[in-house]
């Protein structure tokens, strides 16, 4: 006999992306860049993949003014990593994290 089953939906997975990439110091938000129909031709600013495998993740921020976008980008990755790996118990495949742009 097994223990509980728990179903993460993707909402809960994307929910918890935003969260911990908004914890980031240099990431203004987690959205596309650009103007507002850019954003809405462009899709969603967090995009999950539920497999067998895993999940797959890309996400979308905009920086800070003045912040180092490689420094930001890997905090973000690893701050999502961290949330779905020990606070969602999934296994992750990949984040893909993509600085598209940069504003207040």
């Amino acid at each position: 006999m097994s223990g509980p089953e728990l179903t993460v939906g993707g909402g809960v997975i994307a929910e918890m992306v935003r969260l911990a990439a908004i914890a980031i110091p240099g990431v203004a938000r987690v959205a596309r860049g650009g103007p507002a129909w850019r954003a809405g031709l462009a899709g969603p600013p967090i995009v999950t993949r539920l497999s067998d495998d895993g999940v797959r993740i890309r996400v979308w921020i905009v920086a800070r003014p003045g912040q180092q976008l490689v420094t930001i980008a890997d905090d973000v990755r690893a701050v999502v990593a961290t949330a779905v790996e020990r606070l969602l118990g999934m296994r992750l495949e990949s984040v893909i994290v993509t600085v598209d742009g940069v504003g207040a």
